[in-house]
């Protein structure tokens, strides 16, 4: 979509999308500017910061005592902590949620230190509260609990550093997101109906009431904080929502074209096919295509493997892994989108900050296969594991020299590897003289991770290249690999 410039004749100022695929299809493309972003920061933060158990579905877990997670049990937790659900409901954690500590532009310097060039905080999850100053409903940051508003404040501050800025909706799910099995719960009170929603089966055919409640909190997002890419869980994919698939994306994207922007559109059920693949980017939770996508496409995973949102016990990948994945996702036409979960005063956890600092000096270094690339011929060689879907996540084989993903720019090809062999010896069997990949011989290798001499040559079996010295730097290896 090229807001700026000519579009194939039409006048920018009197064009609008309609409610239509071929409207949208006849003028939108995904901007450059997500394809060459590569890395953004997603943001889980809202009242279930405040338990800091279990994971982000707290709420419903509170209320149901078969829900489990990784052996940890929210509704015991609840009730050895805070009495029980009838005692002390979810609304009750509103007061604690204080954010006491939190600092806008300490968390935008750190996103930027992170090398992430979009930033993508959760507007509102299934429990209702918006983290917004919302105008449709009053449980809202604004006005309860944290009393400012926190996604103004991000908003700005990331834009002030030349990062584009996103929102998340999860709200689709709320009116099934809460159990009503105990009268004395809160879910029951009718006088908080509009945070838990009028109670119904998970069955339940969808109401127009709801479907218009969650279109006007969705659309006050969008007209309030302009947001550059917008990002949806899994609830438009469910029956009764078809109405409004080519109508949000019309909405949306004439949206981008009053604010003169190029924006992203995001739905993250890629099993539902509800949208085109070609006039949204298809999110994967926790997953990779196994091959080059025709399509710019996204994983979206976290620093932690059990939650989402902020819990006390949380276990963290290592670096290593995560710029592992985002290599081999860039190699394959992605963008990596990485979560992490701020505690209820606002801090983020020392395992997030090392872990986006120590990612910030991988990009620093070797940014260059990285950034503005796209895939080549073929995304790379050396055996992977990683699967397409709903929370799968299997670690790659040891990182070693057979490990290498391809990545374009111009007529450069980069090659970077996911390990450091003991030898220092790296063979990349598809840079071999004669493979049909390649159609001009190689001039040049030169390494970008470090400074450290470099001999190579091409054989009929490989490009073998041989690098002087100690690894230059942790994690992966980038090689910048120039042609006659």
């Amino acid at each position: 979509m090229e807001v700026c410039g000519a579009m194939d004749g039409i006048d920018v100022a009197s064009f609008r999308y309609e409610a239509s695929w071929d409207s949208i299809r006849s003028h939108y493309e995904v901007p450059a500017w997500f394809r060459d972003a590569k890395f953004g920061i997603f943001i889980h933060w809202g009242l279930y910061a405040v338990p800091a158990f279990m994971s982000e579905k707290y709420a419903p877990g509170m209320y149901d005592p078969g829900w489990n997670k990784g052996g940890m049990n929210a509704y015991r937790h609840h009730e050895e902590q805070y009495g029980g659900a009838a005692a002390f409901g979810y609304k009750d954690f509103i007061p604690l949620f204080r954010a006491e500590n939190f600092d806008a532009e300490g968390w935008a310097d750190l996103f930027k230190r992170s090398g992430a060039r979009y930033v993508v905080p959760v507007a509102e999850h299934h429990d209702g509260f918006a983290m917004y100053a919302s105008r449709v409903t009053r449980w809202n940051a604004k006005d309860m609990g944290l009393k400012r508003d926190v996604m103004r404040l991000l908003a700005d501050a990331c834009r002030a550093r030349d990062m584009k800025f996103g929102v998340s909706s999860h709200f689709a799910l709320n009116r099934i997101y809460y159990k009503t099995t105990n009268p004395d719960w809160d879910t029951n009170d009718t006088q908080y109906a509009d945070l838990y929603w009028f109670q119904v089966d998970k069955e339940s055919k969808l109401s127009q009431l709801f479907l218009d409640l969650w279109w006007n909190r969705t659309t006050d997002i969008m007209d309030q904080y302009e947001p550059d890419l917008i990002w949806f869980d899994y609830g438009l994919d469910k029956p009764g929502w078809e109405s409004v698939h080519q109508r949000l994306l019309a909405y949306y994207y004439n949206r981008g074209l009053d604010w003169n922007k190029e924006v992203v559109f995001q739905d993250k059920n890629m099993r539902s096919r509800c949208f085109p693949e070609d006039l949204i980017v298809l999110d994967i939770e926790r997953g990779r295509m196994t091959d080059i996508y025709e399509f710019p496409w996204q994983t979206d995973t976290s620093v932690g493997k059990i939650s989402w949102g902020y819990i006390e016990n949380e276990q963290y990948k290592s670096t290593d892994y995560l710029i592992d994945e985002l290599i081999d996702i860039v190699s394959k036409n992605g963008c990596l989108l990485l979560n992490i979960g701020p505690r209820a005063d606002g801090t983020i956890p020392a395992e997030a900050v090392t872990i986006l600092e120590e990612i910030g000096a991988w990009l620093a270094l070797n940014g260059e296969a990285v950034y503005d690339t796209r895939p080549w011929v073929v995304y790379g060689e050396g055996p992977t594991e990683v699967n397409q879907g709903h929370h799968s996540e299997k670690k790659n084989k040891d990182a070693g020299h057979e490990d290498i993903r391809f990545t374009m720019k111009g007529d450069q090809l980069y090659a970077t590897a996911l390990g450091w062999p003991d030898d220092g010896v790296f063979t990349v069997e598809t840079l071999r003289r004669g493979s049909p990949e390649l159609e001009r011989s190689i001039r040049s290798v030169e390494l970008i991770s470090g400074s450290n001499r470099v001999e190579w040559k091409q054989t009929s079996e490989c490009l073998r290249i041989e690098v002087g010295g100690r690894a230059p730097c942790a994690a992966a290896i980038a090689f910048r690999i120039t042609f006659d």
